[in-house]
């Protein structure tokens, strides 16, 4: 498939020359791994005794795109592909003229992605060559440590776009070889079938001639002769069959492995699209198209079902405990899958005030194959963290009632034209909530829930409904505005330190520096949405801050920082806490400064002593823009004063607050402090005071 993926990139006008109407790229989009697999350069196209090989090719092909036909919902498309399979019945009748076409097809991709080269025709037109990357001058880095060893900011630990690219294409792969071995199990099962009626025939007619000769004293040569050959016919078909039906049972078994594995990866991914979602609260990059997925999620249950009933056929030529043995295990995969399929699309809030309204959306990727009839009802509730733990345990039921929702039950719809089933709540509140007994210091903020959703849904083809249900991620209650500062400070340590298997919602109680600089980075660029994000000085700071130690030269890279730390711990001096400061400077940037930011005008986070260096030689009227240590959401002015006898003084005063009732801009309060200690009027401060270098 490698192969296929460069050849998309080449342009439209020549992908359509490429393909004849009795090859169209629809098959070669299809099954591109397939083809590629294929030993094509090995048929001799002069030797007649290879058309049975190619013939054999022919059906496969035909066969996968019927089956894709079948399983289409898309009408166009659907009689689209059955004109394909049409057309290419041209090579029933020569089928060594497909192989022909299907390597002459690949040797003009081969062609078109690797053009010969030429050397070029005058000196006159040769380019400088490019500087190697070793000469290359070098960048200005925000990720290079401090002398004190503070990290850089990170990227949110996930897979590259490409490795996830490359695995996505693997489980493809694995699933249209899948999809082969259940066309050839029916391959297989119509053989025998055929192989059956053939020996019914024979049998009877061998009867009939084993009459004739009985009543004809057995004389005839010729009838004793065909009577021979008859018997002869039918120990073959006899074998021809057991070999076939023993190679169908083992491709049942195969199938059903490959069906165990496949699905595995499934769930790997819903997983793995699960955590990207928990890890956008904190500005992780996240994909929610679920239509792949989707698809996925379809055609395993499509292929469960041609199993089992694959199975139950074989049944009359199997042992019954084997056969047992077989649907045992695609049940077990058929109820994993359903209530697999139940996701949180869009996640509720995870601070919720009672009595505000909010919205979530759950979503069924086997939408399609819900029974017509009675309507599916997701009924929403929520529990507690030890409730959370106890889901799926045997026994375990939720008896006590710990909140009121209101607007908690939604009927799943199906959307044709987004091909999606969802349940959308759209005005829920919680009306009141129970607190469970809080262990020592723990507040209010500290206390996590979840939203559970459960329905009961019948699949086409299955006997009795399902029980799914599926958690939201953790939210946090809150009564009173002033406590969603807390609260959200406990989602953010939740989403950016919880593992992916954890016991829900087990969290650990220190993590290193390093992953908070990573989490502190994602927040600050999602929440004030600029592409300028943390530096190593930035992030220094804020391990000085947090671990209140302001000598610039400790090394924080190896140290551990704990909840306390975060936001139960107010800092030294102060009556707020490190994240409770930290959210007054992303709220103060993305309202009032995130172009001064964005631009690099502001140096923001940086202590009184690094501070005194870098403006100590400074002339009069330098200044440096930072946050304020004493109030929340406030930017502080650090500028040189002229003194009559002394060298320049530093001077730090506020600038701008989040608590102002009245906001200047940033530019009015730096001319005004300016003028201010220089006894200038404000009209004759310069406008281009702020781009000073520091």
């Amino acid at each position: 498939m490698a192969q296929w993926k460069q050849v998309q990139l080449l342009p439209t006008q020549t992908l359509s020359e490429l393909y004849p109407p009795s090859f169209p790229i629809d098959v070669r989009h299809y099954m591109a791994s397939w083809i590629e697999e294929q030993r094509w350069e090995e048929f001799d196209l002069d030797d007649p005794s290879v058309e049975p090989v190619a013939l054999e090719l022919l059906e496969q092909i035909t066969a996968y795109m019927q089956h894709l036909a079948h399983n289409n919902l898309d009408v166009v498309e659907k009689m689209r592909l059955q004109q394909v399979v049409r057309n290419m019945g041209v090579f029933r009748t020569q089928p060594l003229q497909l192989v022909r076409t299907v390597k002459d097809i690949l040797r003009k991709e081969r062609t078109l992605l690797n053009p010969p080269m030429f050397m070029p025709a005058s000196p006159a037109h040769h380019f400088p060559p490019c500087s190697s990357p070793a000469r290359a001058s070098p960048c200005p880095s925000t990720s290079s440590p401090l002398p004190g060893g503070t990290p850089g900011p990170a990227t949110t630990a996930a897979p590259p776009q490409s490795s996830k690219g490359a695995l996505r294409d693997d489980s493809k792969r694995e699933l249209d070889r899948l999809l082969m071995r259940v066309l050839d199990i029916q391959k297989c099962r119509q053989k025998i079938h055929q192989l059956q009626e053939e020996l019914n025939w024979d049998r009877q007619n061998c009867e009939t001639l084993q009459t004739q000769q009985s009543s004809g004293g057995g004389s005839d040569p010729k009838l004793t002769e065909s009577c021979t050959n008859l018997q002869n016919r039918i120990q073959q078909l006899e074998f021809n069959g057991q070999a076939f039906t023993k190679q169908r049972l083992q491709l049942l078994q195969d199938a059903l492995c490959s069906l165990e594995q496949v699905q595995a990866q499934l769930l790997r991914w819903l997983q793995a699209w699960r955590r990207e979602q928990h890890l956008a609260s904190i500005g992780a990059t996240f994909d929610d198209n679920l239509g792949p997925l989707q698809s996925w999620c379809e055609q395993l249950l499509g292929v469960n079902v041609q199993l089992s009933q694959e199975v139950i056929i074989a049944g009359r030529d199997c042992s019954l405990e084997l056969v047992r043995e077989l649907q045992d295990k695609l049940t077990l995969l058929l109820k994993t899958l359903i209530q697999n399929s139940l996701l949180v699309d869009k996640q509720p809030p995870q601070v919720i005030k009672t009595q505000s309204k909010f919205s979530t959306t759950v979503r069924y990727l086997l939408g399609e194959k819900v029974a017509s009839g009675k309507p599916a009802v997701v009924k929403a509730q929520i529990i507690t963290e030890s409730q959370a733990r106890n889901l799926g345990q045997p026994g375990s039921l939720l008896t006590e009632n710990v909140g009121e929702l209101i607007n908690n039950s939604a009927i799943l719809d199906h959307n044709a034209s987004t091909k999606s089933t969802c349940a959308t709540f759209r005005n829920m509140s919680i009306k009141k909530i129970k607190r469970a007994d809080r262990k020592g210091s723990e507040s209010v903020t500290e206390e996590k829930f979840a939203l559970l959703f459960s329905s009961e849904i019948s699949i086409m083809g299955c006997d009795s409904p399902y029980s799914v249900q599926v958690i939201s991620l953790p939210i946090v209650v809150i009564v009173h505005g002033s406590q969603d500062n807390n609260a959200l400070a406990t989602i953010i340590w939740d989403c950016a330190f919880s593992e992916p298997d954890r016991v829900p919602f087990v969290v650990p109680e220190r993590v290193p520096w390093k992953q908070m600089c990573v989490t502190l980075n994602s927040k600050f660029m999602s929440e004030v949405q600029t592409q300028r994000g943390l530096d190593s000085y930035n992030l220094h700071f804020l391990a000085q801050k947090i671990f209140n130690k302001p000598d610039i030269n400790v090394d924080f890279s190896c140290q551990l920082v704990s909840w306390a730390q975060f936001n139960k711990e107010v800092l030294p001096g102060r009556a707020f806490t490190f994240w409770q400061w930290f959210d007054g400077v992303m709220e103060l940037t993305k309202k009032h400064l995130k172009s001064y930011w964005t631009d690099g005008l502001i140096f923001g986070f940086i202590g009184k002593q690094h501070l005194h260096l870098i403006l100590q030689d400074r002339p009069s009227g330098t200044f440096l823009l930072r946050f304020s240590d004493s109030e929340i959401g406030g930017i502080t002015i650090a500028y040189i004063t002229p003194t009559e006898s002394e060298p320049p003084w530093l001077t730090d005063c506020l600038g701008l607050s989040l608590s102002d009732s009245v906001y200047l801009s940033l530019f009015e309060c730096v001319c005004l402090s300016v003028s201010m200690s220089l006894c200038l009027p404000l009209s004759l401060c310069p406008p281009a005071c702020l781009a000073v270098s520091i």
